[in-house]
């Protein structure tokens, strides 16, 4: 079974910085693609950040990009999400997510296991 533990949200002003990170057990971690999803209240989930298995390939939503990073250390079977200038906007509930895949992908429902998600508030 994949269990996935998020951590690093918190309250912060707008144009400050968060790193989230996410740490995976019961699977050989550096073979798969992670993802971070973000949900608002009253939001479908949507898709924030991508990496494929050795980090080659990275995608962004055009909404964080330029802003936010993905990176993973295979080593410590973790994904992290640096989150700089950060706005109100930003502001929901992040989750890590694993596939069965080594390619990274955009869309929720090709992410097999979740965590159970981290809160971040951006206030203004």
């Amino acid at each position: 079974q994949v269990q996935l533990v998020e951590s690093g949200g918190g309250l912060v002003q707008a144009g400050g910085s968060l790193r989230l990170s996410c740490v995976a057990s019961g699977r050989t971690f550096s073979s798969y693609a992670m993802g971070w999803f973000r949900q608002a209240p009253g939001k479908e989930r949507e898709f924030v950040a991508a990496i494929s298995w050795i980090g080659a390939v990275t995608n962004y939503a055009d909404s964080v990009k330029g802003r936010f990073t993905i990176s993973r250390d295979n080593a410590k079977n973790t994904v992290y999400l640096q989150m700089n200038s950060l706005k109100p906007e930003d502001t929901a509930v992040y989750y890590c997510a694993t596939r069965y895949f080594s390619n990274s992908a955009t869309i929720a429902h090709e992410y097999n296991f979740w965590g159970q998600g981290t809160q971040v508030t951006v206030s203004s």
